[in-house]
């Protein structure tokens, strides 16, 4: 059996296979790279930057190149792991990241075009929470709370007590309580961003961890 013709599609600029309390090189170890199928894999590499070549954008081929710069591993280090963002618009406060952002809330809200175009990423659910919860105070209307089912069954219920299911928060679930009101979205989709004018971000004098391995690309 063979002559099947897969398909793969990545960038190792972006992020590795997740490994739990994981190092760096666990990381690198779980790409596929690692893998004794690599040495097997044809790779062809996209060039052309279709925004720029289509639209004649040159801030999103500004943006583009610095972007691959960062990737490649060529933005000069700080410190350890430290460097100095080239683009961007640098805030050092969540709460001007999110009146930056979502500027006018509760006059907007209801404007599904407005809210495609605007998104703020966080590495942690809890973070996530958070922003939520303070954006959603700013939208009018009443809220409503939603609890999750926390009962188990009786055989067991000695070893899960109800405090603790009440604090777990998996991914891709929603939360025990969840806070709802009348036309604020639930899930809003988002495309890249295209150029470093829309681009803001939270870090203290501009200073942020470079989580990109340019090794993943050797």
């Amino acid at each position: 059996m063979g002559g099947v013709t897969l398909v793969l599609a990545g960038d190792f600029r972006q992020t590795l296979p997740i490994v739990p309390r994981g190092t760096k090189a666990n990381e690198l170890e779980a790409s596929i790279k690692d893998s004794h199928l690599w040495g097997h894999i044809m790779t062809l590499n996209l060039k052309t930057n279709m925004r720029a070549h289509l639209f004649g954008d040159s801030n999103s081929e500004i943006f583009a190149r610095n972007l691959l710069r960062l990737g490649d591993g060529k933005v000069k280090q700080i410190e350890e792991n430290q460097i100095l963002l080239p683009f961007g618009k640098i805030t050092n406060a969540p709460l001007e990241l999110v009146l930056r952002i979502f500027r006018n809330l509760e006059n907007n809200y209801r404007k599904k075009d407005w809210f495609s175009e605007r998104a703020i990423l966080a590495p942690k659910n809890d973070k996530v929470s958070s922003i939520n919860s303070s954006l959603l105070t700013t939208i009018p209307g009443d809220e409503q709370t939603f609890r999750s089912i926390d009962t188990v069954e009786e055989d067991i219920a000695v070893d899960y007590h109800v405090e603790f299911l009440n604090s777990l928060n998996p991914p891709g679930m929603p939360p025990h309580l969840l806070r709802l009101k009348i036309g604020a979205p639930l899930y809003v989709a988002c495309s890249r961003v295209g150029s470093h004018d829309n681009l803001h971000v939270l870090a203290k004098d501009g200073n942020t961890v470079n989580l990109v391995y340019p090794e993943a690309l050797l």
